[in-house]
C-alpha cells in the first residue's frame, strides 16, 4: 500500500467502518467532523480529528475548502469520501486529485458522466444497455416536462438528474399531480445535489430493484461480484437489501452483470461502483442508474463473498490490479441488511437522545454470523441535520430462510431506548410471508405496511398495562414506597387511554422489561421484544376536548426546517391538503390538515427551524 494517512470525508457508520479495514492495513487516520459530531464514535476512533465546524451539511462536510483544509494540516496523502455527501461529486475528485492526494474513489470524468442519470442514460443506450422511455432533456422549462410527460403516459416517475437515494423523486399516476410533484422534486435535489435538474422515466407497474456490484481497475479490468435485491423500500429509499436475489438465476445473473461491466467500461470506470436495475414481471430488466460509489448495502456482498471492499477500493486507487478475476468470485451462503432508522412505523424521522444502547460484541456477532455497522452510544444525540440511518444490521447463513430468522432474532434482542427506531417494522417486513416467499417488489410497503403496523399495534397492546407497571413500579418500588393507598393513574398508550390503579404496598413483580423516562416525559419501555412509548396522562383535558382540540392543530412530529407555508388565514382547506412542509433528515415531509376547515392562523414561516410537537397551523370551523 502506498497510502499513509487516510481522511474520511464523512461521518457515522460508513466512516467507522472505512477506519476499520485503514487501521487493519496499518494506514494512520483522520476523522472530520461538524460541531454535532464533536462526540462521535469515528471521531474517537481515528488517529486524529480536524474540526470543520457548522451544524447543516452545507457548512461542514459538503464544503470542498475545509476538507482539503483538514487534509493539509493533518498530512492526509488520500480521501475516502464514503457515501452520500460528496461521494458522487466530481468537483471534489478534481480537487482532491489537483491538490497531488490519492482519490479513493472512480475517475472524476466518470463520476461527471455517470452522476447525471441522463447522461448516463445516453451512454447505456449507445451500448444497447435497455433503459425505460423517458425524457432527459437540457430544456428543464414546467411546460416541456408538462408536454414530454404526455408523450412517455403515467404512471411515471420525476427523478433528480444529478443524485440518487430517493430524494428528489416522486411518483405520479395522473396529470394533474405532476405540477406540485415537479416544485417539491427540483426543491429536494437542489437541496440535496446542488442541482434541480429532473428527468421523467415511464414507471413500472410491480418491479423489483436490483442492483449490480462492479470494481475495475486502472488496467482495464471489470468485473462483477453478484446482484443485490432492494426491493423493500420506503419513500424510494431502501430498508432491506440482501444477496444473492431469490428473483434473480445464473443465467439473469450473467445477464445484468454483463450489461453492469458494459457500461462501467464504456465510461472509463475504475474503483467500486454500482449499477441499478429495475427487474419487470417478464424478467426484462433496465437501467436506474450508476453509482459511483461504495454502497450502504455492501456489507451484503461482503458477507456472501468473504471480500473487504474497501480494501480493493484502496489498493485500486494506489493502482494496483484487482485481487481476483471474474472466475473467482464465489458467492457463499445468502445475506440480508437492515437499516436500523431513527423513524417510526410511519417512517417519520426522530432526532433526540438514545439512552440506552445493547448489542452483541463484535466476537459474539462473528459467531453468531451478524455484523453491526454501525455509530451508536448510550447518551448519543441523534442530529436532525442529517439523515436517519443509525446503522446495519447483517446476517449471513447458508439458506435465505435461516439467514431471516437469524436476522429477526437479532432485531428482537437488540436495545436502543430514547426515541422511536423502525426496528420492530423491520422485524415485522422480515416475518411476513409474502418476504419470505422472496415475492416482495418495490410496492411491498405500500401494500403489506398497514398490515404490519396494525400486527405490530396489535402486540404492544396485548402488553401495554405490564409495560406501564414495569415503567412506574421499578424492583423494588413496593418495599420502599410501601402505601396502604391507590394511586389512580391513567396511562396514554397510541391514543389510547387505560386506567391503572397502583397501590404502593402491592407486592407485584414488574415484567422483565428495559425502561428510560424520556427527556419530554412518559417512558420508552421494552418489553421482551416489543417497544412501547407511555406517558402518564391522569391530568389530561377529558378525551372528547383532547380530540377536538387535536383536529383543530397542525403541529410538527419532529425536529426540522420549515422548507414552505401552503396556507393563509382565511383559506379553506380540505382533510389531507398539504399546509406545511418541513425538511427534516434530508427529506422534505408535506404535513396536511387533519378535517376541513380554515385557517385561523399560522405560527411558522418559511426557514423556521422546528421541534416536535410545535404548533404549526391552527382550523376552525367555516363561518
Amino acid at each position: 500500500m502506498k497510502i499513509r494517512r487516510l481522511l474520511v470525508a464523512n461521518r457515522g457508520e460508513i466512516a467507522r467502518r472505512i477506519l476499520r479495514t485503514a487501521d487493519r492495513l496499518g494506514i494512520e487516520t483522520v476523522a472530520v467532523y461538524s460541531q454535532p459530531d464533536a462526540d462521535a464514535l469515528h471521531v474517537r476512533e481515528a488517529t486524529q480529528a480536524c474540526a470543520i465546524g457548522g451544524f447543516a451539511p452545507a457548512d461542514s462536510y459538503l464544503r470542498i475548502d475545509k476538507l482539503l483544509a483538514a487534509a493539509r494540516s493533518s498530512g492526509a496523502d488520500a480521501v475516502h469520501p464514503g457515501y452520500g455527501f460528496l461521494s458522487e461529486n466530481a468537483e471534489f475528485a478534481q480537487a482532491v486529485e489537483d491538490a497531488g492526494l490519492t482519490w479513493i474513489g472512480p475517475p472524476a470524468g466518470a463520476i461527471r458522466t455517470l452522476g447525471s442519470k441522463s447522461l448516463a442514460k445516453q451512454l447505456a443506450q449507445a451500448r444497447g444497455i435497455p433503459c425505460l422511455p423517458g425524457y432527459a432533456g437540457e430544456d428543464q422549462r414546467e411546460e416541456r416536462l408538462l408536454a414530454a410527460a404526455a408523450d412517455i403516459g403515467y404512471p411515471l416517475m420525476v427523478k433528480a438528474a444529478a443524485g440518487g437515494g430517493g430524494r428528489g423523486m416522486r411518483l405520479v399516476t395522473e396529470a394533474a399531480q405532476l405540477p406540485a410533484a415537479l416544485r417539491s422534486a427540483r426543491s429536494e435535489a437542489q437541496a440535496a445535489f446542488g442541482s434541480g435538474e429532473l428527468l421523467l422515466e415511464r414507471a413500472l407497474a410491480a418491479p423489483r430493484h436490483v442492483e449490480v456490484q462492479v470494481f475495475a481497475d486502472l488496467h482495464g479490468h471489470c468485473i462483477h461480484l453478484g446482484e443485490r435485491e432492494c426491493s423493500v423500500q420506503r419513500r424510494h429509499q431502501k430498508l432491506i437489501e440482501e444477496t444473492p436475489s431469490p428473483a434473480v438465476d445464473a443465467q439473469l445473473r450473467e445477464a445484468m452483470g454483463s450489461c453492469a461491466i458494459e457500461l462501467a467500461r464504456a465510461a472509463g470506470y475504475a474503483g467500486a461502483g454500482t449499477v441499478e436495475f429495475l427487474l419487470d414481471t417478464d424478467r426484462s430488466f433496465y437501467l436506474m442508474e450508476m453509482n459511483t460509489r461504495l454502497q450502504v448495502e455492501h456489507a451484503v456482498t461482503e458477507m456472501v463473498t468473504g471480500l473487504d471492499l474497501v480494501e480493493w477500493q484502496l489498493r485500486v486507487a494506489c493502482g494496483e490490479r484487482l485481487p481476483g478475476r471474474q472466475g473467482d468470485i464465489r458467492l457463499d451462503g445468502h445475506a440480508i441488511e437492515v437499516r436500523l432508522c431513527a423513524e417510526d412505523e410511519h417512517f417519520h424521522p426522530h432526532a433526540g437522545r438514545i439512552q440506552q444502547f445493547l448489542a452483541p460484541l463484535p466476537a459474539q456477532r462473528r459467531a453468531m454470523g451478524l455484523r453491526f455497522d454501525h455509530a451508536i452510544h448510550a447518551g448519543m444525540e441523534v442530529s436532525p441535520w442529517y439523515d436517519s440511518l443509525l446503522g446495519k444490521l447483517v446476517a449471513h447463513a447458508p439458506t435465505r430462510a435461516e439467514a431471516i430468522a437469524k436476522l429477526a432474532s437479532a432485531l428482537d434482542h437488540l436495545q436502543v431506548l430514547g426515541l422511536p427506531t423502525n426496528r420492530r417494522l423491520l422485524a415485522g417486513c422480515l416475518r411476513h410471508p409474502v418476504f419470505a416467499r422472496g415475492e416482495a417488489r418495490t410496492s411491498f410497503l405500500a401494500d403489506e405496511g398497514e398490515s404490519i403496523r396494525r400486527q405490530l399495534e396489535q402486540e404492544e397492546r396485548a402488553c401495554a398495562q405490564a409495560a406501564a407497571v414495569s415503567a412506574l413500579l421499578p424492583p423494588g418500588a413496593a418495599r420502599e414506597l410501601a402505601s396502604p393507598f391507590v394511586r389512580p393513574l391513567r396511562i396514554a398508550h397510541r391514543g389510547r387511554l387505560f386506567d391503572l390503579p397502583l397501590r404502593e404496598d402491592d407486592r407485584v413483580a414488574p415484567a422483565q422489561a428495559e425502561v428510560v423516562r424520556l427527556d419530554g416525559g412518559g417512558w420508552h419501555v421494552q418489553l421482551g421484544a416489543v417497544d412501547l412509548f407511555l406517558r402518564d396522562a391522569s391530568f389530561d383535558a377529558p378525551a372528547g376536548a383532547q380530540s377536538a382540540q387535536a383536529a383543530d392543530e397542525l403541529r410538527v412530529p419532529f425536529n426540522g426546517k420549515v422548507v414552505a407555508v401552503h396556507a393563509r388565514p382565511g383559506d379553506a382547506v380540505r382533510k389531507g391538503e398539504t399546509l406545511v412542509v418541513v425538511e427534516s433528515m434530508k427529506l422534505e415531509h408535506a404535513l396536511a390538515a387533519q378535517r376541513d376547515g380554515v385557517v385561523r392562523s399560522l405560527h411558522v414561516q418559511a426557514g423556521q427551524q422546528v421541534a416536535p410537537a410545535q404548533l404549526l397551523v391552527t382550523l376552525q370551523e367555516p363561518a
